[in-house]
């Protein structure tokens, strides 16, 4: 069982995204049915919408797809690294720098789902493998001290927050 962080666990930027997380005892288990609920959502648009953003200047529902795979690839190598006990502080990244560079808008979304599930299992492989002590292990990561425990509430949370807002502000559910 992975325990739920508290917010002195994480960076305070991060807690609002761990507290989207509905209670759970089993986080794995809501990353596995949270994964086809977006995939659920994100294959029953039309490609125009896929490829259309809210507001200029903002991600399309394409950007925000690779945008969530990419930070889940970076939560996972941090959460491996810092499980494994490597004290070696880890950088942070600029997602819009991130975004700019996918080409998201290129792909096709079959090509994207297929990739964010198999990055989705392989992520919940990782994390199955953990031992409780694995759980517990603190590091940096960006600046910031961070327990492993966390990283999949946030991974958790952040996709929450972008699947909210896909439906609010794209797709007007």
């Amino acid at each position: 069982m992975i325990p739920k962080p508290t917010s002195d666990q994480c960076p305070s930027f991060y807690w609002k995204y761990i507290q989207l997380v509905p209670e759970t005892s089993d986080i794995l288990g809501e990353l596995q049915v949270q994964s086809m609920d977006t995939i659920d959502l994100v294959t029953s648009l039309d490609d125009e919408t896929l490829a259309s953003s809210y507001q200029d200047g903002k991600w399309t529902i394409l950007e925000i797809l690779v945008h969530l795979m990419d930070c889940e690839r970076i939560f996972a190598y941090r959460a491996l690294r810092i499980g494994r006990k490597d004290k070696t502080p880890l950088p942070g990244f600029d997602e819009n720098e991130f975004a700019k560079h996918s080409h998201a808008n290129q792909r096709k979304i079959l090509g994207i789902v297929k990739e964010y599930s198999l990055l989705r299992a392989s992520t919940i492989e990782l994390f199955q493998s953990f031992t409780s002590d694995m759980w517990q292990q603190v590091g940096v990561a960006n600046g910031e001290t961070i327990s492993v425990n966390c990283i999949p509430y946030i991974i958790a949370g952040h996709e929450i927050h972008h699947r909210n807002m896909i439906e609010e502000k794209y797709i007007g559910k």
